[in-house]
């Protein structure tokens, strides 16, 4: 956390200001500063569903973040963490209902998949503490909101170049746009590290996948919500 601004300020801060304009500015900007000094980098938020948390960041572009750790340990094959089972950056957010994602999407897909742009994709859905969404509806309308932002944006189920990230925790949509899903073994950390010989000894009774869930929040989702998601287990 940031050192107290209280502690900083300067004698010329309470000199008398003949110009009130320049003074206002003065104030605005100590209190622009207090607020952003008292931020964290890194700041747990309560997601409302068990086992799963968010971590807000601040000036980090969480798929960034994500991809660079889960990249360098399929390189390494280092494992580095005993607890979380998988991370997901979260670049937006929106009301879990239908009208509210369709709504939302239809600007937030706009970087990856708006002509000139184009992809291969799938799109992967988990909903937690929700029973009002239909998981094959969603879905449904998501594709066709892609494919309507570019024609030659084609769906691919075992190697896309994008993966569609719909996670739905009470009333909240949390969405994503992720490269190397597939690679990166569905961004499950514990799972990236193994070689493929692992793999074929892996006897599949004891992957418990989804047991517990960790979600981190990004600063700007204050306005876009950037979050990125971890499992733990």
């Amino acid at each position: 956390q940031f050192s107290d601004p209280e502690e900083r300020l300067s004698g010329s801060e309470r000199e008398d200001e003949d110009d009130v304009e320049a003074a206002l500015k003065k104030e605005v900007d100590q209190i622009r500063t207090t607020t952003e000094q008292k931020l964290r980098r890194f700041q747990s938020v309560e997601s409302g569903a068990n086992n799963v948390i968010f971590i807000r960041t601040c000036g980090i572009e969480p798929e960034t973040l994500v991809h660079h750790i889960l990249k360098d340990m399929h390189a390494t094959k280092k494992k580095k963490t005993r607890v979380i089972l998988r991370m997901l950056p979260i670049s937006g957010t929106c009301k879990a209902f239908m009208e509210d994602m369709k709504k939302y999407t239809e600007t937030f897909f706009e970087p990856w998949f708006k002509a000139p742009n184009k992809g291969t994709f799938q799109i992967v859905y988990k909903a937690r503490n929700n029973s009002h969404m239909n998981r094959e509806e969603a879905i449904k309308e998501l594709a066709g909101i892609v494919g309507s932002l570019n024609p030659e944006n084609k769906v691919d189920l075992n190697n896309p170049q994008y993966t569609i990230v719909v996670e739905i925790i009470k009333n909240v949509c949390c969405l994503s746009v992720v490269r190397d899903y597939v690679l990166f073994r569905k961004y499950n950390l514990q799972e990236v590290v193994k070689n493929n010989k692992d793999d074929t000894q892996q006897n599949p009774s004891n992957v418990k996948e989804e047991q517990n869930s960790t979600v981190v929040k990004s600063e700007a989702e204050e306005e876009s919500s950037k979050e990125i998601k971890r499992e733990q287990e």
